[in-house]
């Protein structure tokens, strides 16, 4: 169990310090952090390097396991900031499709960044003498799960609402797209009902868990070879936020051991 763990954490550090290169490669957010206010804020691509500090340091803070628990609660605050006052703002004031949910990808992220910042904290002791900020931060490490599970849940809608787009995605020599579009929407759905409720809840994650890894290594990575660079990196995006969400699912499995335990 500890060692699935540690691999979790570990898929989720990397995903950062791959956030972090991109930012730093194109001197801008990833979409998945912050929204193009570019054309309404000048000069806001600048703030990403703080961003990308905070990635970089906690990404290095969990594979070094120093200080990882405090970098961590403050990543997940961070991107609880960011999709606040980054995504939900831009969809209400700026984007004029705001009523469709697949606008709403990228936000949806980064609240499952979130939930995994928490998982990533509360998988670790508490640490001594923890106060101000911390503490408060502390408070959303049991919702970790919801941050994570309601953004696959809606995925899953995803799937039903845009059928067309997302069986394009499915890889040329799997045949039946159309199959497995629905079939990956209900086992998206299923397992996010299943995490948020506790039902069968290690079954469900670590289920979700394989099942991304396996997009990961089927899907994600090979279209990230053949176009690593299209739309500012977008698919290499995809491939870190894969490994990541995969490591949160393991994360999020045993969480509740990890907790009988302690």
């Amino acid at each position: 169990m500890e060692t699935l763990i540690k691999i979790g954490r570990t898929f989720f550090a990397i995903m950062l310090i791959g956030l972090a290169g991109q930012q730093i490669y194109y001197a801008d957010f990833r979409p998945v952090l912050l929204p193009d206010w570019s054309s309404h804020i000048k000069g806001l691509n600048y703030t990403s390097y703080l961003v990308t500090v905070i990635l970089l340091v906690t990404g290095v803070a969990i594979i070094l396991n120093k200080k990882t628990r405090e970098w961590a609660l403050i990543s997940g605050g961070m991107f609880l900031l960011l999709f606040l006052i980054g995504h939900v703002t831009y969809e209400l004031i700026v984007d004029p499709y705001k009523a469709h949910l697949g606008v709403w990808s990228n936000a949806l992220k980064e609240t499952a960044l979130a939930g995994g910042a928490f998982a990533v904290a509360g998988s670790l002791p508490v640490s001594p003498g923890s106060s101000g900020l911390i503490l408060f931060l502390e408070k959303f490490i049991p919702y970790n799960r919801i941050f994570f599970a309601l953004t696959m849940t809606l995925f899953g809608l995803d799937h039903f609402l845009y059928p067309e787009f997302v069986a394009t995605l499915v890889p040329n020599w799997v045949p039946g797209h159309l199959f497995w579009c629905y079939f990956a929407g209900v086992a998206l759905m299923l397992s996010g009902i299943a995490i948020i409720l506790k039902i069968q809840l290690k079954t469900a994650a670590l289920l979700l868990g394989l099942m991304i890894f396996l997009w990961l290594v089927m899907l994600h990575i090979p279209r990230a070879i053949v176009a690593p660079a299209t739309d500012k990196g977008n698919e290499l995006t995809s491939v870190f936020e894969a490994l990541g969400f995969s490591g949160i699912a393991v994360l999020i499995a045993y969480e509740r051991k990890r907790d009988k335990a302690e």
